[in-house]
């Protein structure tokens, strides 16, 4: 019943970001990279609905596994244009995107740590969906090592990545452990912040929504995969 629930869930909440994404859209209030930015944020907090209802791996990643199809159909056919650019290589990283929360459903769930999976994840979903705001603003100072990065996405990319992973590896071991287990969590929040901002930096063609949550995600399981 659990496992049924998540799944309507599931589905109904992503559809939802997608159409709220859609209604912006056409009224204004968003334009077509805010449009974009908007679901890329809002899909990818579907993982505390995953950690919420679903134990085995198959039961989590069948949700990312289905939107690997989705997205390309309409990578292919624009079925959704809230979330499609101009047809370039560019726009499947909507399948990449879904790719990669498909494979770290399959391999922390049945690790058994879901929260591994979370920090890639999230880190990708915030950082990234936050950085490519910042870094379009007017003014921007671009890196010039990263051919169309900026200063400001790049900062804001680590800000909040750090945010994130902080977040998740005090909270992992329950409310109960938060309040001690910040001071400890700051080292490893601060590799995984840099990590995932070299990695969405380097990574061309929307090829860092598989980079970063998996580079990450590798990363947090040698870090600190050992503990609760």
């Amino acid at each position: 019943m659990r496992f049924a629930l998540g799944m309507v869930l599931s589905f109904v909440y992503v559809f939802s970001v997608i159409g709220a994404a859609t209604v912006l859209s056409k009224l204004g209030y968003l334009k077509s990279e805010g449009s974009r930015k908007f679901i890329h944020i809002g899909v990818g907090n579907w993982w505390l609905i995953a950690m919420a209802f679903f134990d085995a791996w198959w039961q989590a990643a069948l949700v990312p596994v289905a939107f690997v199809f989705v997205n390309y159909l309409s990578y292919k056919r624009k079925l959704f244009a809230a979330i499609e650019r101009g047809g370039g290589i560019e726009d499947l990283g909507t399948v990449w995107y879904a790719l990669s929360l498909a494979i770290l459903s399959a391999l922390t769930f049945a690790a058994g740590k879901p929260w591994i999976g979370a920090i890639g994840i999230l880190c990708m979903t915030w950082g990234d969906g936050l950085a490519a705001v910042a870094g379009s603003r007017p003014g921007r100072h671009p890196l010039p090592l990263f051919r169309g990065k900026s200063l400001e996405g790049t900062v804001t990319m680590f800000a909040a990545s750090f945010a994130v992973a902080l977040s998740v590896l005090a909270f992992r071991g329950g409310t109960a452990a938060f309040p001690g287990a910040i001071a400890p969590s700051l080292l490893p929040a601060l590799a995984l912040a840099a990590a995932a901002s070299l990695l969405e930096s380097a990574t061309p063609a929307g090829f860092d929504n598989l980079s970063v949550p998996l580079g990450v995600s590798l990363l947090a399981r040698l870090l600190v995969g050992g503990a609760v």
